[in-house]
């Protein structure tokens, strides 16, 4: 019994010399109870309402108030006739557009019935689905209000307000077309960091990292000599995937080639430069293999919009979404693929992305700097 505890105190030691090892083994539990418990939510709320309201009546001003004054639309536009819809769509300024036409008041005080559209995008097909629910249930509500109101009971064989729903960019909402670009993000994040995460460990545990180390080399030419191959085995990949979702799942690319290679360009480097910064810190290629897995895979599922809607997460984790780089891949692949939009439409994405890969880059080269010296 006494060696027995004499190996478990040395095993007890070494995992406290490791304290990197030790946190995950810790600390990583927890935070995937929270962050699970947190960012799990199927509930959809603060759906972003673009509103074309040609009546300009109490009436349909009351129908507005139905949909904002939930906590399941947020008005985000207030639209002129002539508004272009597709554009607003596209650049995600509008997840929903009400449309109230011109005498809606009229018809409804003829007690005959007024016709309301709402379009969505329909790229997030659970989104989707879930408004759609909404919307037909707070319009089932003012159709009672208004007969209640006109005679006095919920009687009645005409329906005030015929509601008619139009979905766009995927218009039977199936699934596969909305998380299978989705998978193309988790994916490529995920072999990107763990491909040159192993990299430097590799060369770590061989031993031929202080040859490197003596050569005339700069860390940048180190860390770009380290990303360059696998930035050629990412984007052979990446048309592999493609060509793969398009031929079993039927996932047609609407928008420009170019501008989908310029993006994911800029998404793998991004996955790359992480990768190095991880293998910087793990001494292993087991632990850079945890930690690359942990910090890659988790946020491109959970904190994306891969699955769950950001705008239903709590405030707090909405902040922290802004540091996961598959949150902007995302809205730029959901926009070429299935809406057929340009980069024009996400400047603002390839911006934090760009910002994103500089960051990382400069903490890798400093951290690589600090082991030299």
């Amino acid at each position: 019994m006494r060696k027995t505890w004499a190996v478990a105190l040395k095993e007890l030691r070494q995992a406290f010399r490791d304290p990197l090892s030790l946190g995950m083994l810790i600390a990583l539990p927890t935070f995937i109870l929270l962050l699970y418990g947190y960012a799990l939510n199927f509930d959809v709320k603060h759906v972003a309402l673009a509103v074309q309201d040609r009546d300009k009546s109490q009436e349909s001003r009351d129908l507005v108030a139905s949909f904002v004054n939930t906590p399941y639309f947020d008005l985000a536009a207030d639209l002129d006739a002539g508004a272009d819809f597709a554009r607003l769509t596209e650049s995600r300024r509008a997840r929903a557009i009400l449309v109230i036409p011109e005498g809606f008041s009229r018809e409804l005080a003829a007690g005959r019935t007024a016709d309301v559209q709402m379009i969505l995008d329909g790229a997030d097909a659970n989104t989707a689905s879930i408004v759609l629910s909404y919307a037909t249930a707070i319009v089932a509500d003012a159709n009672v209000r208004i007969l209640r109101a006109a005679m006095g009971s919920t009687a009645g064989t005409i329906v005030p307000i015929d509601y008619q729903p139009r979905v766009w960019y995927n218009p039977e909402l199936k699934s596969t077309h909305f998380l299978v670009p989705g998978l193309i993000g988790f994916i490529l994040m995920l072999t990107a960091v763990v491909s040159t995460a192993l990299s430097i460990a590799r060369e770590k545990e061989r031993g031929t990292m202080e040859q490197l180390r003596v050569a005339p080399l700069g860390s940048g030419h180190l860390l770009f000599g380290k990303t360059l191959p696998y930035l050629g085995i990412s984007a052979i990949a990446t048309v592999l995937i493609l060509v793969a979702a398009r031929i079993l799942f039927g996932v047609v690319i609407r928008g420009p080639y170019l501008d989908l290679a310029i993006a994911t360009f800029l998404y793998l480097v991004d996955g790359l430069l992480f990768g190095l910064f991880i293998s910087s810190v793990s001494h292993t290629q087991a632990m850079a293999f945890q930690a690359g897995t942990v910090t890659s895979m988790l946020p491109a599922i959970l904190l994306s919009g891969f699955v769950f809607p950001i705008r239903s997460m709590p405030e707090v984790l909405q902040y922290v979404t802004y540091l996961v780089p598959a949150r902007y891949y995302l809205v730029i692949l959901r926009g070429i693929i299935l809406k057929g939009a340009g980069l024009g439409q996400f400047v603002r994405e390839l911006a934090l992305l760009t910002v994103y890969g500089v960051v990382v880059f400069a903490l890798a080269s400093v951290l690589r700097r600090r082991k030299e010296a």
